[in-house]
């Protein structure tokens, strides 16, 4: 596991969540919220998502490139968006 990687992708799952959380204001849990489910959900589903995909393998050897910021930019944040979002989405119907 790369520290740097695991560190952009849970920066980036807590934008993913709040941008989720932004787009529908139903599924909100709040700017806090949003950014703990969305830094979780970054962080483990982009560590999921980069081992399905087979991305980062290179960047554990040779350090880290743009690639690999790209990469886990974009599973951190699309992981924590959309568990913010389904979180979110849960909360709201069982509120009712």
């Amino acid at each position: 596991m790369n520290l740097a990687a695991l560190i952009i992708q849970l920066i980036s799952g807590a934008l993913g969540g709040n941008a989720a959380g932004a787009l529908s204001e139903k599924a909100s849990l709040g700017t806090l919220g949003n950014s703990i489910v969305g830094a979780l959900g970054g962080g483990v589903g982009g560590q999921i998502l980069s081992s399905l995909l087979g991305l980062g393998g290179a960047a554990a050897t040779s350090g880290l490139d743009i690639g690999t910021i790209v990469s886990s930019f974009v599973t951190g944040g699309v992981s924590g968006g959309v568990t913010a979002l389904v979180l979110g989405l849960l909360k709201s119907r069982l509120a009712h």
